[in-house]
């Protein structure tokens, strides 16, 4: 679609709308920049954007429809609001963020989603590439919008794209030259309403790709073995469980990368990241790199510098012999299970927040006597408590606020225990993000 001269709407106005109407304005779009959140400040938004950018904030005047070219949604608006459907029965196209960027944008893409991992696996594949490639971005769901970068990108650039369901809703020709798609479990049923429809989204990242293509899968997870035989795409798989005769496996405690012959790639006791979750996001970059054509000593070289990422059980401090550790990314049960697995001390643990409409059944069975103190705080704590004790666990504090959260853990941690943030839960709320809750309870740790 040439966009000059188009009229378009931006639908949502966080950093992915911003972005997104700043590169329809370059590509000569007559641009609407549209919230519902009527609490918003127009002026400030106004100051971020061209002169030319009209934002519009509250209820959702009808007359915006009128000689509509497309309308360019941000991740967090749900695509189903009833005015999203009159767009569609209009004809009026319904892109997302990352179609725009893809559509306007140059260069490679390589593409990860999933429920949990995705931005290590993220960071760890934008790394190698960083260390092969001279131009290479990474995008996405890890905070960095794709259309922001789209004016630096070159026929050679590699875009290392990291992606949520809530983003693959509304791709229409996005095609990754690789992708991956590294574990499927509940979470977002709040907006998808149900697990199919949230498998679907995920599986949305290769239904472009081509024999030409390649797409990375979690081969001990059923639902993606079952994906994978019906894909154009090679597929590629990679397991902590059982060799593999094509894919990349886990050996003892050696990454083995078995495409045309079976290599050692590097040993687990060599990486700086802790866990199986962490040793399948590694074998998940070490199969995309290779199978876009990086050398294996570029991979071994970057797998064994990585230090994971912030906010993904991440060491704080030690504080008066209790150690303390910020997996504020735990925002859905099965990476907080992640969590807790990676504990080796008794611990007490800060769970609870938004709603997403998760069960916590097998969150609280992962505690398996590793967890000392479970202290809850918003709007789940009710929830969880009540699960918590049909299955016998009964050491449970509540907390009005996260500050009270952390005082109540200093109070019940002794020298030799550990403290963690890994709340199985989003943080809407009480903080912005993930990355808020995790810089204050780091904040709260280095005061004591």
């Amino acid at each position: 679609m040439d966009l000059n001269g188009k009229k378009v709407l931006v639908f949502g106005s966080g950093i992915s709308g911003e972005a997104a109407a700043v590169l329809l304005n370059r590509k000569g779009a007559y641009v609407v920049l549209y919230d519902g959140n009527e609490k918003l400040d127009a002026e400030k938004i106004k100051e971020k954007m061209p002169e030319n950018v009209r934002v519009v904030l509250g209820a959702f005047p009808e007359k915006l429809l009128d000689g509509l070219d497309l309308t360019v949604m941000s991740p967090g608006v749900p695509t189903d609001l009833p005015i999203v459907e009159k767009m569609r029965e209009k004809g009026i196209p319904v892109w997302g963020e990352i179609e725009l960027a893809y559509v306007c944008g140059k260069g490679d893409v390589l593409a990860i989603t999933g429920t949990n991992g995705k931005t290590t696996t993220t960071s760890l594949l934008g790394q190698i590439m960083k260390n092969y490639k001279d131009s290479v971005f990474v995008v996405g769901n890890i905070g960095n919008p794709y259309t922001s970068i789209v004016p630096e990108t070159k026929e050679d650039t590699v875009i290392v794209a990291e992606m949520s369901s809530f983003q693959l809703e509304t791709v229409h020709s996005f095609r990754p030259g690789v992708s991956a798609i590294l574990n499927i479990t509940p979470d977002h049923l709040n907006r998808h309403h149900t697990m199919d429809a949230y498998i679907a989204a995920k599986e949305r990242i290769a239904e472009n790709q081509t024999p030409e293509d390649f797409c990375v899968l979690n081969y001990e997870d059923s639902v993606l073995r079952e994906f994978g035989e019906k894909i154009d795409a090679q597929v590629l798989y990679f397991s902590s469980r059982r060799k593999l005769n094509r894919g990349v496996y886990l050996d003892g405690k050696t990454i083995i990368c078995h495409i045309d012959e079976p290599v050692a790639v590097c040993n687990t006791d060599e990486l700086q990241i802790l866990g199986t979750h962490n040793f399948e996001n590694a074998m998940a970059a070490v199969a995309m790199a290779y199978a876009y054509g990086v050398p294996l000593d570029v991979i071994r070289k970057t797998l064994m510098e990585f230090t994971g990422v912030e906010h993904r059980i991440e060491f704080v401090s030690e504080k008066n012999g209790v150690a303390y550790y910020n997996d504020s990314k735990g925002t859905n049960p099965d990476a907080a299970i992640r969590g807790i697995q990676a504990m080796n001390r008794p611990t007490v643990l800060i769970g609870g927040g938004y709603d997403k409409e998760s069960s916590y059944e097998e969150w609280i069975q992962a505690f398996d006597g590793k967890v000392k103190k479970l202290v809850l705080i918003g709007a789940t704590r009710e929830k969880i408590a009540q699960t918590a004790q049909s299955l016998g666990f009964t050491e449970i504090v509540m907390a009005d606020t996260f500050e009270e959260a952390f005082e109540k853990c200093v109070e019940y941690a002794q020298p030799g225990d550990a403290v963690l943030l890994s709340p199985a839960c989003a943080s809407w709320g009480m903080f912005k993000n993930y990355e808020e809750r995790g810089d204050k309870f780091k904040e709260l740790v280095e005061r004591l």
